[in-house]
């Protein structure tokens, strides 16, 4: 999905306001919201429910903070406009993963929040961010806007481009543990993702679905082994949670795959 499609990173929304939700929720729809399963907000209420759930979320968050994610969101909106995630705006991913990390794993960072919001806009339309540019240019640009921590944790779970003639599932989970190793906050993001598309795979269905266990199952013990670190900024209680949430995907992606053939030589 490499598109430069989207609006460029100078590009403003004319009100922000926009940015999250249309206004016609009334406050007992808004109260159920914001106890309401991500996946079933997407459900019923699709992006608008996600971006007022959002909203909810970071009304703590001081006036500099909420205008700065409002616009991470604005431009990551743009610039995935025209992508989809099987029968979803690929917004709505976005949105989860964030969501995820402010309510579940009670993260209360805006450059966390903004890098969530941001994390797939350099690896999926760098030229949308930086026109004629590549990956470096784009992070370069989204550190001119929106700092360089979010940058830096962009780039962390940016994918980057892929050696020929060596297999990109294996330089894929590469990527990752050692990107990860090092950046315990980009952790935080990228189990956020992986969460969401684990959970994701139950609505897939076709030869993709055995295509994409097969690319996440590897994953799970290095995820599990670096959430439990004890420089990874969560709680115990939320490091806890997550890795009961993996031992389900494990179980989930074991279901999937097909069974290993038995080892002819074994008597």
């Amino acid at each position: 999905m490499r598109r430069p499609r989207g609006a460029r990173l100078t590009d403003r929304p004319s009100r922000l306001a926009a940015v999250w939700c249309d206004g016609d929720m009334d406050p007992g729809e808004r109260r159920l919201l914001a106890t309401m399963p991500l996946h079933a907000i997407t459900a019923l209420h699709g992006e608008a429910g996600l971006r007022e759930r959002l909203a909810i979320e970071i009304a703590g968050f001081g006036d500099a903070d909420r205008q700065r994610i409002g616009r991470a969101l604005e431009l990551a909106a743009r610039l995935h406009a025209a992508d989809r995630r099987q029968r979803e705006p690929y917004v709505n991913h976005l949105l989860r993963v964030t969501i995820r990390i402010i309510s579940h794993y009670r993260v209360r960072d805006a450059d966390v929040a903004c890098a969530a919001l941001l994390h797939d806009a350099v690896e999926d339309h760098a030229a949308g961010i930086a026109p004629g540019g590549g990956q470096r240019e784009a992070l370069a640009a989204i550190a001119a806007q929106f700092g360089d921590r979010v940058a830096e944790l962009v780039a962390a779970v940016t994918n980057p481009e892929y050696e020929p003639g060596r297999d990109s599932r294996q330089q894929y989970r590469e990527h990752v543990a050692a990107s990860l190793e090092t950046s315990p906050w980009a952790r935080v993001i990228k189990i956020s993702d992986f969460t969401d598309n684990g959970a994701g795979l139950i609505h897939t269905t076709g030869p993709r679905l055995e295509k994409l266990a097969a690319k996440y199952a590897p994953l799970v013990p290095v995820l599990r082994e670096l959430i439990a670190r004890p420089d990874t900024p969560l709680a115990d209680d939320v490091k806890a949670n997550i890795c009961d949430q993996l031992d389900r995907a494990a179980q989930r992606f074991a279901a999937i795959l097909p069974a290993p053939e038995p080892d002819a030589t074994a008597s």
